[in-house]
């Protein structure tokens, strides 16, 4: 196994984890919010969070190897379920493509509206384990 414990350009995880393990050909995410990296903020709008979300859950995937074509299987965390369609909305935008396999729950979390893993094919090589 080999674990990323800190993308390039993400943020620093709050705990005790890896960002990402790497598997044999494939990667395990940690679980992204909508904070942006380096500033510490979240953006205003529950859109806006999923968009920051998602670009946080990329950044760990190009760390890893991998990218959203290749992502197999998606957990969301909202913690509203009014936000289903919003979410629903921007998810499709950025990786209706070709969606993966996919849970959301509504759940409750600690300062923020969301959090998204994700389970992706490593398709750089040299980043296989």
């Amino acid at each position: 196994m080999k674990r990323l414990t800190a993308a390039a350009g993400s943020n620093l995880p709050v705990g005790p984890y890896s960002q990402a393990v790497i598997s044999g050909n494939l990667v395990f995410t940690a679980g992204q919010i909508p904070v942006i990296p380096g500033q510490h903020i979240q953006p205003e709008t529950f859109e806006q969070q999923v968009r920051q979300t998602l670009r946080n859950l990329e950044t760990v995937l190009q760390a890893a190897g991998s990218d959203f074509d290749h992502v197999v299987k998606v957990n969301g965390y909202l913690t509203d379920p009014a936000q289903l369609e919003p979410y629903n909305r921007v998810y499709a935008e950025m990786l209706g493509h070709a969606p993966p396999a996919r849970t959301t729950v509504c759940v409750s979390l600690w300062g923020v509206a969301l959090e998204i893993e994700c389970i992706a094919e490593v398709i750089d090589h040299r980043l296989r384990v």
